[in-house]
This record gives structure tokens, sequence and C-alpha cells, in this order.
């Protein structure tokens, strides 16, 4: 059976090994610093085992040996936002803890897939990039999938219609300056611009670029985690059954779309290899303008901390 190990214990990474543990997909390895906690919350979900009628393992650690051989490691470790913090406000608190944990784990597991939720994503996914030498088609990051949920929901309830026929797509940063196309984003393979007038799918695109800052605003203690873990197991599901599924992922751009050397949300394809391709869409000028715009302000926050 495959394992997928997954780096920090938090809301979004415990959420996110009951997830896959309930799949019955594959073997978890929960790992955390703080004693007790991983092995807690894998004891605790082991206990449901025979409930669901699950057959695979999840493991509780503080010791990176235990993810050795692993065949996905998920990193969710590091601060989340607090009320009236920006993603890109913990650069300087997560590059050290991200930087640090993939190149423990990387080491120990060389032929892994890196998945990387920890904010600002694209940063600490270039970075990750960088500290494993793994190369851009095994270093990934949640972006899209996460925010193109988040609009199909509010694409949905505007239209009253079934979430699932909704079909939306959130480009570049995941952050203040994500990029909305809305002609791509359709209802039942009709564009939402045949469907919603131009000043509702604006405060549809300004509500989904807040989606993440409004839960934090709610729950005041943590950051969106429900929402996240769903995300990136759809990211790990789709590599470690070889779906060759396409969805927008923060991926290291070496110039498509005119971008090089940054990570940038676009449509990639999942597989067993990790990042099997980047799927190259035509944009007006307009809508290369707005990605460019994005993927400047990555660039912007790489060289400002110093990590370039």
């Amino acid at each position: 059976m495959a394992k997928v190990s997954i780096v920090g214990a938090g809301n979004v990474g415990a959420t996110a090994a009951q997830r896959l543990f309930e799949k019955n997909l594959c073997d978890v390895v929960l790992l955390d610093i703080v004693e007790g906690l991983p092995q807690g919350k894998a004891l605790d979900i082991s206990h449901s085992a025979r409930i669901l009628g699950i057959t695979s393992k999840i493991t509780g650690t503080n010791d990176y040996a235990d993810t050795a051989g692993s065949d996905v490691i998920i990193v969710t470790s590091g601060a989340a936002r607090k009320p009236g913090m920006t993603r890109d406000q913990l650069i300087g608190i997560n590059a050290g803890i991200v930087g640090d944990v993939v190149e423990k784990a990387s080491t120990i597991s060389p032929e892994a897939i890196i998945l990387i939720v920890t904010n600002p994503v694209d940063v600490m996914t270039w970075l990750a990039i960088k500290k494993s030498g793994f190369g851009w088609k095994r270093v990934i990051g949640l972006s899209g999938v996460l925010d193109s949920s988040r609009l199909a929901y509010l694409i949905a309830s505007e239209l009253d219609a079934p979430v699932t026929d909704v079909n939306a797509y959130v480009w570049g940063e995941h952050g203040q300056n994500m990029v909305v196309i809305p002609r791509l984003n359709t209802v039942r393979g009709v564009p939402i611009t045949k469907m919603l007038s131009g000043d509702v799918i604006s405060g549809l695109i300004e509500r989904t670029v807040g989606s993440g800052a409004e839960v934090v605003s709610l729950l005041k203690t943590s950051s969106a985690y429900y929402a996240p873990s769903a995300a990136v197991v759809r990211m790990a599901e789709a590599i470690l059954k070889d779906t060759q599924e396409v969805l927008p992922c923060a991926a290291y751009l070496n110039g498509e779309y005119g971008l090089s050397d940054v990570v940038c949300g676009v449509p990639v394809k999942l597989g067993k290899n990790g990042l099997e391709s980047i799927i190259e869409i035509d944009l007006t000028p307009d809508e290369k303008k707005q990605l460019s715009t994005s993927a400047a302000t990555i660039s912007k926050m790489i060289a400002d901390a110093g990590l370039a």
C-alpha cells in the first residue's frame, strides 16, 4: 500500500490525515514536533477503523525516520493566519519551518512527491523546490484547487444550482492577487458571463479572494482547514491513483505563459509522476497581463524575503 506522510498535526494536517485514512487509499504517517499530539490524533482516528471498515493504517510520530520511503509528503506545518493578517505576512515565520521540514523529509524519502499547503503557498512551494532538489515536477503547491472550490460554491449559491454542475478555475497567486477569468468558469458548460452580470461576477470574485480571511474572522482562533484539507487530499489522490486529472495548482513555471523562475497557480495534469505537465490555455492579452501581474507579486515576495 502507498505511504503518505503529513508533516504538521494541526487542524489542516490532522483533517487531511483523517480524510486520507477514510479513503482506505494509503497508510498515513502524521508527524509533529509536539510530543503526544500526532500520536493522540492518530490513535483517535485508528479507533474508527472498525466502524468504517478501513484496513489502512495511521501512525503518529515525532521522528522523521518514520516517514522514510513515503510516496507523497504533505507539508502543513507552520504558523496559521490570525484575524487581520495576510498570507504574505507569514513568510518570515514559515520559510524557516518549511525549509527545515523539506530538507529532513526529502532526504529519507528521495522518490517522494511533495505537496505544500503552508502559506504563503506560492513562495513556500518555490522554496521547497530549491531546498529539496526534487525539481518542478515533484513539488506542487495547493492553491487553485481550494480557491476554485470556494468560487464554485459562490457561483452555485448565486444561481441556486448544484455545486457539482459548476466548473470554476482560479489562477495566479493564492492571495489578494489571485486571477479569475470569468469566461472559463461554467455551469453545465455555459460560461457564467452568459448567466450573470459583470457586477455580480466581480462581487463573486471579490468574495472568493476574501474567503480565507472571512473564515479566519469567524473562527477567530484558527484559519480554514476543512476545505484546504479536502483540496490537498484531492491532489494526493490524483497522484496516488494516477488519474491524470487537470487541476489548478501552484506550479513552477519556466517559460510557460511567458513566466520564469516563479511558482504560480495554473492548470496542471497530476499523475503518478507528480506534475505530469502544465496545461497552456490561450489567454487574451488582458488575461495574460493579469497573470503576469499576479506572478510578479509572488516574485517580489520571494525577493523581499531574501530567499532568491
